[in-house]
């Protein structure tokens, strides 16, 4: 992100401060953009980072075409399943499965932005947001920067803060790191990936290998875990090549990109809005607690504050009965993970191998109908699920 000052005056009034240009920031800033009924609005985005790097690699889901799909990398409407209880092949239809790399998210937002008057850049750190109930300022080495709202996607000033240990509130880390490896053989079938090979060692917790091929000599291997601490820095190096070299049989390839992240998979309640300050991606609480994506449910929120404004509403932290219930059900599933009351790929094996996956993927967005939630209830030991979702309605 190419900085530019937005005026020299130590007090500047805009309509709309994004502060954060990571996925939430820029899926706003997109539909602000996309909307013709935004095209009067002044917009100052804010953020320390230059946004030139291929940090990140999102993938999801997604029935049809989306606002981004002119930059998916890849897609596959077929995935593999994989455990020492269940494997298959399963048709995603009528979704795909997609990939998205993060510089070009980056770089298709901020480019169409640079060409738009009304779009305004800071590349410099936050470092406060104070609402005065007329308006709201962002504080920065710069000066003080005013707007009748802040979007928000900086953890640092989320309104609800995740506190580990806090009773009745489940924390784990979704933390992996992910190899773009070359072949110089014909190695891979670009059009299934594996969404999740459980035939891995589960005695950390559950842990699952990603491969998302992009061609027949290229593709994201990507070892991932949902554990309460994260490994020894050498052991995510180790589980990678090991699997490439006994389960995909893999001997010579060049590791072409690195990456490694950690997602916070929390129960916690998350505010969504305090006064003018409005809350997205993580620190609104758009990572969903049961797998740790994020990337659909920031396009969710994204589109409501948008609907929201254009019909002059001043609050954003509506939340339906669906999403309610998926909280819920994601509280049970951490409560099942957290006390290890059940191996997480012998849960997952039996959603996958007794449900459609079009089901699961609705249930997985909370989208599904309520007979279909049943459905997927069931696919679980009652035993083990009825204790823990009365254990949690207690609460």
């Amino acid at each position: 992100m190419e900085a530019s000052q937005p005026h020299s005056s130590s007090k500047t009034r805009y309509d709309y401060i994004i502060t954060g240009a990571g996925c939430a920031g820029l899926s706003l800033l997109m539909r602000l953009m996309e909307d013709a009924f935004f095209k009067d609005k002044q917009i100052l985005l804010i953020d320390a980072s230059t946004k030139q790097i291929n940090d990140r690699t999102w993938c999801f889901w997604e029935n049809g075409a989306g606002l981004f799909e002119s930059i998916v990398k890849h897609s596959w409407a077929k995935v593999q399943f994989a455990s020492d209880h269940f494997s298959g092949l399963l048709d995603l239809g009528p979704y795909q499965y997609k990939m998205i790399e993060g510089l070009d998210f980056y770089q298709m937002v901020l480019n169409k932005a640079k060409l738009i008057d009304n779009i305004h850049f800071l590349q410099e750190r936050v470092l406060k947001i104070s609402d005065g109930g007329a308006a709201i300022t962002v504080s920065t080495a710069s000066g003080d920067f005013i707007a009748d709202f802040v979007f928000n996607s900086i953890p640092a000033f989320a309104s609800s803060k995740i506190i580990p240990g806090k009773k009745g509130q489940y924390h784990l880390l979704q933390h992996f790191k992910g190899w773009v490896i070359e072949t110089e053989e014909p190695i891979f079938d670009p059009s299934i990936a594996t969404l999740m090979d459980f035939q891995v060692d589960q005695s950390a917790g559950t842990t699952f290998m990603y491969v998302m091929p992009v061609s027949d000599k290229k593709a994201l291997v990507e070892y991932t875990l949902f554990t309460e601490t994260l490994l020894p820095e050498a052991a995510y190096g180790k589980a990678l090549r090991d699997y490439i070299s006994a389960k995909l049989k893999i001997k010579q390839y060049q590791v072409a990109h690195e990456e490694f992240g950690i997602i916070p998979m929390t129960n916690q309640s998350f505010s969504l809005q305090e006064g003018r300050l409005v809350q997205m991606g993580g620190a609104g609480g758009q990572i969903k607690g049961s797998s740790g994506y994020a990337f659909q449910f920031i396009q969710k929120r994204t589109a409501a504050i948008i609907t929201g404004l254009k019909k002059g509403h001043t609050y954003f932290n509506h939340k339906n009965l669906k999403q309610i219930m998926g909280e819920f059900y994601d509280t049970v599933l951490l409560n099942v993970l957290v006390k290890r009351k059940m191996n997480g790929d012998q849960i997952f094996s039996q959603i996958f191998e007794k449900n459609p996956p079009i089901s699961v993927l609705r249930f997985l967005d909370n989208e599904s109908s309520f007979v279909e939630d049943l459905k997927i209830m069931k696919s679980v030991p009652t035993r083990i699920f009825f204790p823990a979702a009365i254990q949690e309605l207690q609460r």
